[in-house]
């Protein structure tokens, strides 16, 4: 496919119903397809199909745009562990839905993509944008956490009050604002005490996938272990962790334009509130 009508793809991905409210949304994935764990472990990951696609559906059928965005600019990986119709209240027919769209959408092909690096994000111009969405999966735990044109983009969002979601680990993506998330990261992993950092969502309340939910979840990583937890981490930024009641049970945080899913059950939920808000704008300075 020529840059320019892979350009022209991903900037006009939308239903075909005309609708004069629709909204212009950045879908920010990882493009890494591994998380490197201790011990010189690997696990093979990528984004979650429901933390994807459930909002991005949503998105699509109310009428807005979507464009999907990695660091360089790299398909995605889906994670395979995620197909799976646990993830969408065991509804068969819900979980080949969105298969199908991932399918049609072309989002994970090599060769026919529509998905545009951070760099190129900023030459179209962060104006463009009305909301942004980070899904989940452990694939942002590898990149971007220390992504540099992340950190850029999430503190321009940030500054303008425009609606900034993420669910599971993909909050993990707001490390990226730190001045130095590479060496925060690296005591983190190290377990030295981390001096109280200069972020840009400090004193925010959020949630993430829990330090509980993690524990419980350890058997996928086929007895790797994790170099530090989310949560964890997001604490030491200075962030103000909320969790659900119940191990997996949906639960979302909305503190100004933030807006956060703990969880896989948690997507359908945060793709409902940026689909709201894209209908009242002014509601991401409550």
């Amino acid at each position: 496919m020529r840059p320019i009508t892979r350009l022209a793809l991903a900037m006009t991905i939308c239903t075909t119903a005309f609708n004069a409210q629709a909204g212009n949304v950045l879908v920010v994935l990882s493009d890494s397809d591994h998380l490197d764990l201790k011990d010189k472990k690997v696990f093979a990951t990528g984004f979650y199909l429901n933390e994807l696609m459930q909002p991005v559906k949503l998105l699509l059928d109310a009428g807005h745009s979507v464009t999907f965005a990695t660091p360089t600019g790299n398909a995605p990986t889906l994670d395979k562990s995620s197909s799976d119709k646990m993830y969408f209240n065991n509804d068969v027919t819900a979980l080949e839905e969105h298969k199908a769209l991932l399918e049609r959408l072309k989002i994970t092909s090599a060769g026919e993509s529509p998905v545009i690096s951070l760099s190129r994000v900023e030459q179209i111009g962060y104006e463009h944008f009305d909301a942004i969405y980070v899904p989940g999966g452990h694939a942002p735990m590898q990149d971007l956490l220390r992504s540099s044109a992340l950190g850029k983009l999430l503190n321009n969002f940030h500054a303008n009050n425009k609606t900034t979601a993420l669910v599971c680990h993909g909050p993990i993506a707001l490390l990226s604002t730190l001045s130095d998330p590479t060496t925060f990261t690296h005591k983190l992993e190290s377990g030295t005490e981390t001096a109280t950092p200069d972020w840009t969502y400090a004193g925010y309340k959020f949630t993430v996938i829990s330090n509980q939910e993690e524990e419980l979840a350890k058997g996928l990583l086929n007895g790797g272990a994790m170099k530090f937890y989310p949560q964890t981490a997001l604490e030491k930024a200075g962030g103000v962790y909320s969790s659900n009641t119940a191990a997996w049970a949906p639960h979302i945080v909305i503190d100004r334009e933030l807006v956060t899913g703990q969880n896989p059950a948690s997507a359908l939920d945060v793709g409902k509130v940026i689909v709201e808000r894209l209908k009242s704008p002014n509601q991401a300075k409550g």
